[in-house]
């Protein structure tokens, strides 16, 4: 595909952060973009809502249909996309962005966080993704793409935070399920991570503050290199973990300085990048 012009994105999530500028940097193409998220009224703590987002995707070029969704609610979600089918004709593009943290251990994990975090990320990735499906079975290009890590089967990753870690893979063995069977059927399923910190809601109220915010990328990685994966053709492009800077490098990008304020050796490492998955040199120049 050349572009997404005039193909329907669900979006889970897309009020604000890296969900928002995947949406952003499909509008600019003249997407439409069906907006799933729970924010409707403005929060203390976070900023932008389902409203405030539409409006930034038509600011883009793309058209918005916010949805207040919980992504818990199976009727909840059935309803947002059939309102979004209603609305657009068709659903070409699933992305499962949703996700809830907490880096707790074992016994300091509440078991109420603990559902909360397995009910969004995996079981509502699941849910979304199901939802979708039928529509995307009919589209010439379709792609589900998760925002999830590669599966690193490293102790590291599960020792201090075990919950989260499940919850998390779980969204990630929904590729690696997904792409298998639906492969035939010419569905992509991918993954997509970053390398390192991404500057959203959640480093700032919940993994560092301001102070970690200042040496993180800007989501605008993410969308550039979401971009690149929902371009592909889904029928020779699907089953793969990706990591954002990786994917941008083998396709042409040069210059990684426009997505941080400060060199790439200040920023700060995400979770779950594997120990064999090397920055490329152009983002380490940069």
């Amino acid at each position: 595909m050349k572009n997404l012009n005039g193909k329907t994105l669900f979006v889970s999530g897309a009020s604000r952060g890296i969900g928002l500028a995947i949406a952003k940097r499909a509008a600019q193409d003249g997407a439409n973009i069906i907006l799933a998220a729970k924010t409707a009224e403005p929060h203390p703590k976070l900023p932008g809502t389902i409203y405030t987002a539409a409006k930034e995707i038509i600011e883009c070029g793309g058209k918005a249909l916010p949805i207040v969704c919980d992504i818990r609610d199976e009727e909840l979600v059935r309803q947002a996309v059939n309102s979004g089918v209603e609305e657009f004709g068709g659903i070409d593009i699933c992305i499962n962005n949703a996700s809830a943290i907490q880096l707790t251990n074992t016994l300091q994990t509440d078991m109420k966080r603990y559902d909360l975090m397995h009910q969004i990320n995996s079981r509502g990735t699941f849910l979304v993704s199901k939802a979708c499906l039928p529509h995307l079975l009919k589209s010439d290009n379709p792609h589900i793409l998760n925002l999830s890590p590669p599966l690193d089967m490293n102790a590291k990753w599960f020792g201090p935070h075990v919950a989260y870690t499940m919850a998390k893979y779980g969204m990630s063995l929904c590729v690696l399920g997904m792409a298998e069977e639906f492969k035939d059927q010419g569905v992509a399923v991918n993954a997509l991570w970053p390398r390192t910190a991404i500057a959203t809601a959640a480093i700032k109220n919940a993994l560092g503050g301001e102070s970690v915010m200042s040496i993180s990328r800007f989501p605008e990685i993410m969308g550039d290199a979401a971009y690149i994966i929902l371009t592909k053709p889904s029928k020779e492009f699907t089953g793969n973990f990706c990591i954002d800077d990786t994917l941008l490098a083998e396709n042409g990008v040069t210059d990684f300085s426009i997505y941080a304020e400060v060199p790439f050796n200040q920023l700060a490492p995400d979770f779950f990048v594997p120990e064999d998955s090397k920055p490329p040199k152009a983002a380490q120049e940069s």
